[in-house]
């Protein structure tokens, strides 16, 4: 039996992204349609992104970037029109060139973890288009955001096939 990550876990994170479910977001079926999570756990992942010092200002002046290699979704329970959500991000591992972390997108409205989104980025050079590595003042903010989620003590959901 599978193991969830509670609200008061997740919410031991620090939060990147909230807002309330608009009308617009459902489907023909009233749920709120995937593209939507995604469209979530993105807007948590610039934020998060904008806290290790990876904001505009750093890639316009550095040619640098970010690459999405993979990623994996648990959809746990429905996030409904009017709720809000919220999207708490914990990093798992890191290398000189990419990074492992896992978005939660917290139901603050029902008090539950809607979903999980699994995934693995790339620092990139967009002068040559290729992964490179992190420079080293955003691996100290890496290193030290990793060193408080290591001393979590509950283990974060992982699918078990992503590997950084």
């Amino acid at each position: 039996m599978r193991v969830y990550t509670t609200i008061e876990q997740a919410q031991q994170l620090p939060c990147y992204h909230r807002q309330i479910i608009p009308k617009d977001y459902l489907d023909v079926m009233g749920h709120m349609n995937v593209r939507y999570y995604m469209a979530l756990f993105d807007e948590g992942g610039w934020s998060f992104f904008r806290a290790l010092g990876m904001d505009e200002a750093y890639y316009r002046d550095n040619n640098a970037g970010g690459f999405a290699l993979r990623q994996y979704i648990t959809y746990v329970a429905e996030a409904r029109v009017n709720e809000t959500v919220a999207v708490h991000t914990r990093i798992i591992a890191r290398s000189d060139k990419r990074i492992h972390f896992v978005h939660f997108l917290v139901n603050e409205s029902n008090q539950t973890v809607s979903a999980t989104m699994e995934g693995i980025g790339s620092h990139a050079d967009l002068t040559q288009r290729r992964t490179s590595p992190y420079p080293l003042h955003i691996v100290a903010k890496m290193d030290a955001m990793l060193s408080e989620h290591n001393a979590l003590e509950w283990d974060a959901p992982l699918c078990g096939i992503l590997e950084p």
